[in-house]
């Protein structure tokens, strides 16, 4: 990251919460940040699943792309632009540490392992999809008001957890 884009980051990070903002992109990216940028409704990034398909199809994270390790980097190179915003988890964090390297080999600038992965994500009740997931996205889900709220909550939550 340049560093007018990390004082971009900081200075956002330390903005009181007067206007929602929300959060800045970081290399080990926290669920509750992922979930935040999600509620925000930010198009600008991508979620790579890089256990093997059958894993996928069982349970993931909603509107995450499968990526088996086998077809890093290529796969990504084909679909993905090098400066999009990529948050990446696998079967556990040596997975996840594997592909997040090798995509930044590859030239992908702004890729971030999702510390906890599917678990921790679990944990904070993110959006699921697969065949293990019954997740219903509830009535509030395309109320922008009850979006932001969720938001502000988020924020608040993340805050307590640093």
């Amino acid at each position: 990251m340049s560093n007018v884009q990390d004082a971009i980051v900081n200075a956002k990070d330390k903005l009181p919460n007067v206007t929602p903002t929300p959060p800045g992109f970081h290399p080990e990216a926290s669920v509750h940040e992922l979930k935040s940028r999600l509620l925000w409704g930010e198009p600008g990034l991508s979620i790579i699943d890089v256990r093997d398909h059958d894993a996928y199809n069982q349970c993931r994270i909603r509107g995450a792309m499968n990526m088996p390790m086998d077809r890093l980097p290529g796969g990504a190179e084909f679909s993905l632009q090098k400066d999009r915003d990529i948050y990446v988890y696998g079967a556990n964090s040596g997975d996840t540490s594997q592909a997040v390297q090798m995509l930044r080999e590859a030239g992908f600038r702004r890729v971030a392992e999702l510390k906890g992965g599917l678990e921790a994500w679990r944990e904070i009740d993110g959006p699921l999809e697969g065949v293990d997931s019954m997740d219903d996205p509830g009535p509030d889900a395309y109320n922008v008001f009850a979006r932001l709220q969720a938001f502000n909550e988020e924020k608040a939550k993340e805050k307590r957890m640093k």
